[in-house]
């Protein structure tokens, strides 16, 4: 069984219009008695310029930006492979985003989250 660790980018099937794309685990690994479940924040190269979207480079995503405000939770079976990692510098970037979408942080004056 594929069990995604946070800070990992995988190709994921959303199945629905979304359809097969890199996204990012902020979840914790499931242990054995919990459900075989991810929550992710997928990549898109469509950006709108929202200030929940962050850009990250990475070598194994095409130019574009994680957007927390379209947080999933899926099934393990979704996960296709994994792409690679974010450095720790990036992850916090996305987690920051995230912190200030649920209402769990101020965004800070720079305008990013």
């Amino acid at each position: 069984m594929k069990t995604p660790d946070r800070g990992e980018v995988w190709l994921v099937d959303l199945g629905y219009v979304a359809k097969v794309r890199p996204c990012l685990v902020v979840s914790i690994p499931a242990l054995m008695q919990d459900r075989a479940l991810a929550t992710l924040v997928p990549h898109t190269t469509s950006a709108r310029g929202s200030r929940f979207e962050v850009e990250i480079k990475a070598r194994f995503l095409k130019p574009g930006v994680f957007d927390v405000q379209n947080l999933v939770t899926i099934p393990h079976a979704k996960l296709l492979r994994k792409l690679g990692e974010l450095d720790p510098e990036p992850f916090s970037q996305v987690e920051d985003a995230l912190l200030f979408w649920l209402g769990l942080k101020a965004q800070n004056s720079k305008g990013g989250a």
